[in-house]
């Protein structure tokens, strides 16, 4: 296993130290956000978490290796190159074999960070059960992974895109925990707020940090959902979002777009319909997450030491 991983000397050393680190998606690269943003927010999202005092991991597939940590060489060619798969579990074998470049999904990513010993992940949005699943069993990756896979992903909840009643039945019958972090309702995003209560209300890191450590110190297996909604002045009002999603719902039903082209799709058009909000809320939201995520990282460090 270890001839397929490679650490960043920056994560090799803060291993060493035993200092926390942060594992982060490369999908948000390179199928999330145009070229340059994509790589200034990386770099940005990766500094903040240096700042609240934990080591980013940038994760991806590249010369036939898990990239966990990538330099700033790796991660310019990484932004600006074209026609990167878009990888989940079932990818990893079949790029790590042929030597492809591949962005690793949340569920890819999950894994890789379990590979690598990294217990706290931050992403933007969880995928989860799509609209209409129940006729095209269109279920995301992640869902299933975070019932197996030992890490936390502090996100913004699930991309309202998505079936939110039914992505909360799933991760409850897999008996994955989502705790709200300063909210008591799941975030949806875009927006601080939707109709559904998460299980349980965490104000502070430590409280997160905690809940973490019993549950893997009980052997219970799978990941949590740490929900953080949207800062205030990023979000979107609910019924706004909604109208622009059955739009473009609508639209993907029309061309006829379905399996894992339909996320590229919808935040694509989303971001048409929005003017482009939606990509300045998505970069605050990625953030945001990442400052919330550094802070349960260190105090899990300090628990476990």
């Amino acid at each position: 296993m270890k001839n397929y991983i490679s650490l960043s000397e920056e994560v090799r050393t803060a291993k060493e130290q035993r200092k926390p680190i942060v594992a982060l998606e490369s999908t948000i690269i390179s199928h999330g956000m145009p070229y340059p943003q994509n790589v200034q927010t990386a770099r940005e999202v990766e500094q903040i978490i240096r700042d609240h005092g934990a080591i980013p991991a940038t994760i991806a597939i590249l010369d036939g290796k898990i990239k966990i940590g990538l330099n700033d060489d790796e991660l310019e060619d990484f932004g600006n190159s074209k026609g990167v798969a878009k990888a989940s579990r079932r990818d990893l074998p079949y790029l790590l074999a042929t030597g492809k470049k591949g962005a690793t999904t949340v569920a890819a990513t999950m894994i890789c960070a379990e590979l690598a010993e990294i217990k706290t992940f931050v992403t933007g949005g969880i995928g989860g059960v799509h609209r209409g699943a129940e006729t095209t069993m269109d279920i995301s990756a992640d869902l299933e992974e975070l019932a197996k896979t030992d890490v936390a992903v502090i996100c913004a909840g699930a991309k309202s895109i998505l079936d939110l009643g039914l992505t909360m039945e799933y991760l409850e019958t897999k008996g994955v925990p989502v705790m709200g972090y300063q909210t008591d309702v799941l975030p949806a995003f875009y927006t601080r707020t939707s109709p559904f209560p998460v299980n349980v209300r965490a104000d502070d890191a430590e409280t997160v940090a905690s809940t973490l450590k019993a549950k893997w110190d009980l052997n219970l297996t799978g990941g949590a959902v740490i929900a953080n909604p949207i800062p205030e002045e990023y979000a979107m009002a609910e019924k706004d979002i909604t109208a622009v999603i059955e739009t473009a719902l609508k639209e993907a039903q029309e061309q006829q777009i379905s399996g894992k082209e339909v996320t590229p799709f919808m935040l694509s058009k989303v971001k048409e319909l929005t003017g482009g909000k939606s990509l300045d809320a998505n970069i605050a939201l990625v953030k945001h997450n990442a400052h919330v995520g550094a802070e349960i990282a260190v105090k899990l460090a300090g628990m476990e030491s």
